[in-house]
C-alpha cells in the first residue's frame, strides 16, 4: 500500500475552507446541533414570515436531534472533565490566567444552565399542541398551507417582532444545550494540531497507528473545485478529494491538492 506523506504548506494569502468530519456518534450530534442553532438564531433574527417559517422547521429538527436521553448527562460530564484540565493549568507562567479564568467561567455558566434544565429536552414543546400540529403537518409536502393550517398562516401574517419573540421563547429554554456543545467544540477544536500535506492526483493515504480523535478538520483552498471525502479508524486515514460538479455524477479529482488535516483530540 502507497502512502503519501508529501508535507506542503497552504500558500498564506488563500482563502481556506474547512471541513469537520466526526469520529464517533457523539460528534456527529453535537455537530448536527452546532449546524442547526446557527440556523435558527440567523433566521430568528430575520423578519418575512418565509423566514420564521423556516425557523420553525430547524427548531423541530433540534428537538428530534436533542431528543437523546444522555446528551445532557454526556455534555455536563465533558464540561467537568474539561474544567478540572483547565484548573490544573493555574500558576503555569505559560497560560494566561485571565483567559484561564473567563473559559472557567463560561464553562461554569453552561453547566449550571444544564443542572437547571428540568425534564426531558424540549419537552414544553412537545406539550404545546399548536406547535406539534404544525410539526406533524410539515412532514407532508406542501402540508403547512394555509387551508391545512388556517391558525398558523394566521401567526405568520403578524408583526415580525411578534413572531421574533414567540421563536425567541420556545429557543430560550434549550439555550443551554448550545452554550454547552460551543465550548466543548470550541476546545476540541483548538486542542488539534494541524499537519500539510498533498493528496496526488486527489488521493491520500497514511497509517493511525492507533492514533484516537474525535473529529478531523480539512482545510483547503476555497477556489479548488474539489471536497474531501473521509474514511478513517484507528489504523488507516483515507481522503479522496472528489470533483465538485453540481449536475454529473461524482468522480476524483485527479489534481494534486495541497490541504491542512487537524487531529482534534481531547
Amino acid at each position: 500500500m502507497v502512502i503519501f506523506v508529501t508535507h506542503t504548506r497552504l500558500h498564506p494569502t488563500c482563502i481556506v475552507i474547512s471541513y469537520d468530519f466526526p469520529l464517533n456518534e457523539r460528534m456527529r450530534t453535537l455537530l448536527r446541533l452546532e449546524d442547526l442553532y446557527a440556523k435558527l438564531l440567523c433566521l430568528i433574527e430575520r423578519s418575512s414570515a418565509i423566514d420564521h417559517h423556516a425557523a420553525l422547521g430547524v427548531l423541530f429538527e433540534i428537538l428530534e436531534v436533542a431528543s437523546r436521553s444522555d446528551l445532557k448527562s454526556e455534555l455536563l460530564q465533558e464540561l467537568e472533565r474539561q474544567k478540572r484540565q483547565l484548573s490544573a493549568l493555574h500558576n503555569n507562567p505559560e497560560i494566561s490566567e485571565s483567559a484561564l479564568d473567563a473559559i472557567l467561567d463560561e464553562i461554569e455558566c453552561a453547566s449550571s444552565g444544564m443542572l437547571n434544565m428540568n425534564g426531558k429536552i424540549g419537552q414544553y414543546l412537545r406539550e404545546n399542541e399548536w406547535l406539534m400540529g404544525i410539526k406533524q403537518r410539515a412532514c407532508i409536502p406542501g402540508g403547512t398551507c394555509e387551508f391545512d393550517l388556517p391558525s398558523y398562516h394566521h401567526w405568520l401574517h403578524q408583526d415580525a417582532t411578534l413572531r421574533r419573540d414567540y421563536l425567541i421563547n420556545c429557543l430560550t429554554p434549550m439555550l443551554p444545550i448550545r452554550n454547552g456543545l460551543a465550548i466543548i467544540l470550541k476546545l476540541l477544536r483548538e486542542s488539534g494540531k494541524t499537519y500539510h500535506y498533498t493528496a496526488h492526483q486527489g488521493s491520500f493515504q497514511q497509517m493511525q497507528y492507533g492514533r484516537v480523535a474525535q473529529m478531523l478538520r480539512v482545510s483547503l483552498d476555497k477556489t479548488l473545485p474539489c471536497v474531501p471525502e473521509i474514511s478513517a479508524n484507528k489504523y488507516m486515514l483515507n481522503i479522496r478529494f472528489i470533483a465538485a460538479d453540481y449536475v454529473a455524477k461524482s468522480a476524483l479529482y485527479d489534481q494534486d491538492v495541497a490541504f491542512n488535516l487537524t487531529f482534534c483530540s481531547f
